[in-house]
C-alpha cells in the first residue's frame, strides 16, 4: 500500500520529466545517427557522419574553449559571492533582506536587455573604452568586445546571483561561532574559513557550482552579444548549424555531446559514493 502511495505521488513528476526531458532527448540523440540532405533537413537512413564530424579539431578547440569559458566564469562567481553571502548573513535581519532584493532586483529587468547595455558599456567608442585609453591601459586599436574577457565579464555579472543566493541559504544557517571556536584554538582567520566555514557550507557551494556551470556549457545569448569568432561556444554553433545551415543532424550531434558532457559528472559523482 505504502509503495503505491509513493508510485501515485512521483507519478506526476516522472509523466512530466518522461515527456518533456526523457523523450526530446532520446529524439536529439536519434537524429544525430541519421544522415543530412543536401538542402538542409534530415535525410531517410542511418549514418555516422554527424557523430565522426565531432572529432574534427574545430569541434575538439570549440568544445574545450565552452569548458574553459564556463569554469573560469564558474569560479570567478564563486570567488566573488563567497565574502557577499557571508557577508549577508552576519547583517541585521533588516540589512539582510535588502542586501538579498538588491541581488534579486536585476532578475526584473529583461536578460536580453542586461547583456545589451553591456554591449553598449564595452562599446569601443564608449565612454569606459576612451577613458582606459586616456589612461594608456587600452590601445588604439583594442577592443573590449569580440573577445573571451568580454563573455567572462559579463556572463559574471549574469549568473552572480546563482552563486550568491545559495551560498547565502548555506550560510545563514552557520554556526558561526565554530569560527570563533577555531580562533581560540590558534587558528588563523584563513584557516578558519577555509577548515570550518568552507566545509560547513559544502552542500551550497555544490549547488552554486552546478547551477552556474551547466547553464553556462550552453549559453549561446552572451558570446553571440559580446563575444567574437574567437570566444563562440558551443550553443553558437548549435544553433548556427540549426537554425542557419539547417544541419540538423550535425546540431543533435553537438547537442549529445553537450547533453553527455552535463550528466557525465553527475554519474562518476553517483558511481563514487556508491563505492
Amino acid at each position: 500500500m505504502n509503495r503505491r502511495r509513493e508510485w501515485l505521488n512521483t507519478a506526476p513528476s516522472f509523466l512530466w520529466l518522461t515527456v518533456f526531458v526523457v523523450l526530446p532527448v532520446l529524439v536529439i540523440f536519434a537524429i544525430a545517427f541519421r544522415p543530412t540532405l543536401g538542402g538542409g533537413g534530415i535525410g531517410d537512413g542511418w549514418s555516422l557522419d554527424a557523430i565522426r564530424s565531432l572529432w574534427d579539431f574545430s569541434y575538439l578547440e570549440l568544445l574545450s574553449r565552452t569548458v574553459w569559458i564556463s569554469a573560469a566564469v564558474t569560479g570567478l562567481c564563486l570567488l566573488v559571492s563567497l565574502p557577499v553571502a557571508y557577508a549577508m548573513a552576519r547583517m541585521t535581519p533588516v540589512w539582510r533582506a535588502r542586501v538579498v532584493l538588491l541581488v534579486i532586483v536585476p532578475f526584473w529587468t529583461n536578460f536580453v536587455i542586461r547583456v545589451f547595455a553591456w554591449q553598449q558599456i564595452l562599446h569601443a567608442e564608449g565612454w569606459l573604452a576612451d577613458r582606459l585609453r586616456d589612461l594608456g591601459i587600452l590601445g588604439e586599436n583594442d577592443r573590449l568586445l569580440g573577445n573571451a574577457f568580454a563573455v567572462i565579464l559579463v556572463s559574471v555579472y549574469t549568473y552572480l546571483p546563482f552563486g550568491i543566493l545559495p551560498l547565502f541559504a548555506a550560510a545563514e544557517k552557520f554556526d558561526f561561532g565554530l569560527l570563533d571556536a577555531a580562533r581560540d584554538l590558534g587558528a588563523g582567520a584563513l584557516r578558519s574559513i577555509t577548515t570550518v566555514f568552507l566545509p560547513g557550507i559544502r552542500q551550497g557551494l555544490m549547488t552554486a557550482m552546478i547551477v552556474i556551470f551547466i547553464p553556462m556549457l550552453g549559453s549561446y545569448i552572451v558570446p553571440d552579444m559580446v563575444g567574437g569568432t574567437d570566444s563562440q561556444m558551443i550553443g553558437n554553433k548549435i544553433a548556427q548549424r540549426n537554425f542557419g545551415d539547417r544541419n540538423l543532424p550535425q546540431a543533435a550531434a553537438l547537442s549529445a555531446a553537450l547533453t553527455l558532457l552535463v550528466i557525465a559528472p553527475m554519474f562518476l559523482k553517483r558511481k563514487k559514493n556508491e563505492a
